[in-house]
């Protein structure tokens, strides 16, 4: 009997905490069932963390957040002379 109301307490905690997650979710405070977070976003800021300790990454991170140039698309050829690293002088 015990065993019983245990395992209907269990089902009606996780229940509720779904009920609650799916309220998150529609005010935009976590990715839960129906949303999926951009596959770039923690490429990204794993990328920025190595910015921060290999120092010649800091062209690409630069690259990544650089707007482009008005009517330009992604799939247009980069303009010359645009994303380039910097030249490193010895």
């Amino acid at each position: 009997m015990i065993l019983g109301i245990g395992i209907a307490v269990a089902i009606l905690v996780l229940f509720g905490l779904d009920r609650l997650a799916l309220a998150t979710e529609r005010r935009g405070w976590i990715y839960y069932r129906h949303r999926r977070a951009s596959p770039g976003g923690v490429g990204n800021a794993l990328l920025e963390v190595q910015a921060l300790i290999e120092p010649r990454v800091r062209a690409t991170v630069e690259a990544r957040q650089e707007p482009a140039a008005p009517g330009e698309t992604a799939a247009d050829p980069p303009s010359p002379g645009r994303n380039r690293a910097p030249r490193r002088t010895r």
